[in-house]
């Protein structure tokens, strides 16, 4: 038999199957439970509402815990808001607390922007901080007192010098060896408060009638000079914020180096094939962001402690970052979120003596608060849409066609 001939016997002997329907051989996929999708074009009603429900869920988990500790939330909540804007003296408080928490916020956001991720105003603040105080040890060490406006005219200066050079750093490494800026600008911060440390400890910088090992206090051994003056109970800094927040929203809205900052942060190429210097526009952006850190480093030192300790920061540098993203790195909506948040933290300060709440709860609370603010912008870009079982089978089906 020809090999033709077996073929053909063998095909025929061969059972017929018939073929499976198209949609059996679909796979199954099925929707899950819970996805998140992208809102679009969000309305500033459904922003608004977001914020309240936001707002009202963190007072809800901040009453929970209170309760937890055996305390009254209502008094709580109401002596937060009496210890910040109670009193005329509260009120100069919370908006000591606020002004350098401003003007920091408004220099990260210039980083930010370009999404260049400084985390180093808190060492930026210090270094303008170290720097201005300089000239005023070497005055009192020297017995030649410069007093007035040139003697703050020279701290400002320094001061911005000091901040600037802790943002040229990251930036200089970052542009010419691709260095992790977020790495760099956060150990720059370790670096600025050891070295505070360390001139605690040198004897041109102590007091001369004590071995303790604490700066001078300037006020002091300046008779005054070094005091920024006052103006509604308040050091004349919260002008200059004010100030700096204006001048930066048209910086970044009307200038041509601010239009460049744009650009660099939505696509470094872009910039490039447009003709942008990417590496001076984020350098010159960077040593504008530490310079205002290093002058509210400056306010911290002639107008709210007069000294210089490891603390003069305080922790307005990491909570600059929480308002600028709060504030969609608008330097005019960083005025209200950054008095809310320094009301925050007068509040706290002022139910840990008025109601005996333990310090760590206090900070709890306000950290409650922010966490469900900062939650609030999630789902303003995004929505959880849960899955219906009435339209599971027709949403399948769209899915795998798609």
């Amino acid at each position: 038999m020809t090999d033709q001939k077996i073929n053909n016997v063998n095909v025929q002997e061969q059972p017929k199957t018939p073929c499976p329907p198209a949609q059996d051989l679909l796979p199954q996929v099925k929707e899950p439970l819970v996805r998140m999708t992208k809102r679009g074009i969000i309305t500033t009603k459904q922003r608004v509402i977001v914020y309240v429900v936001g707002f009202i869920l963190a007072l809800v988990v901040g009453a929970l815990m209170l309760l937890a500790i055996g305390k009254n939330p209502f008094f709580a909540y109401r002596d937060m808001v009496v210890g910040s804007f109670g009193t005329a003296i509260a009120s100069a408080e919370t908006i000591r607390i606020a002004v350098p928490l401003l003007i920091a916020s408004v220099a990260v956001g210039f980083a930010f922007k370009m999404k260049f991720w400084n985390i180093g105003a808190e060492g930026q603040i210090l270094a303008g901080a170290t720097l201005c105080s300089y000239i005023v040890v070497h005055s009192i060490n020297n017995k030649n007192y410069i007093s007035g406006v040139p003697l703050h005219l020279i701290m400002i200066v320094l001061a911005m010098i000091g901040g600037a050079l802790f943002g040229f750093l990251p930036a200089f490494f970052k542009t010419k060896w691709g260095t992790n800026e977020t790495l760099f600008t956060l150990m720059l911060n370790y670096i600025a408060i050891q070295y505070v440390i360390y001139l605690q400890s040198l004897r041109t910088w102590q007091d001369p009638m004590s071995t303790y090992p604490k700066i001078i206090d300037f006020a002091v051994f300046t008779k005054g000079s070094v005091e920024l003056p006052r103006m509604f109970g308040v050091h004349i800094g919260w002008i200059f914020a004010l100030i700096i927040a204006v001048i930066a929203y048209f910086y970044l809205t009307r200038t041509k180096h601010g239009y460049e900052i744009s650009v660099v942060g939505d696509s470094l190429n872009t910039a490039r094939y447009a003709g942008m210097n990417t590496r001076w526009i984020q350098i010159r952006t960077l040593l504008i962001s530490g310079a205002l850190c290093g002058f509210a480093g400056y306010l911290q030192v002639a107008g709210a402690n007069h000294t210089l300790t490891e603390t003069t920061a305080g922790g307005v540098g990491f909570t600059a970052i929480t308002v600028a993203w709060l504030a969609k790195l608008n330097p005019f909506v960083m005025i209200p979120i950054a008095i809310f948040i320094a009301m925050l933290q007068k509040g706290s300060l002022f139910i840990q003596s008025t109601m005996r709440i333990p310090a760590a709860a206090a900070d709890l609370l306000t950290g409650l608060i922010l966490f469900f603010m900062l939650g609030s912008e999630f789902f303003i870009e995004y929505k959880l849409v849960f899955r219906s079982k009435r339209n599971v089978p027709h949403l399948e089906q769209k899915e795998v066609t798609a």
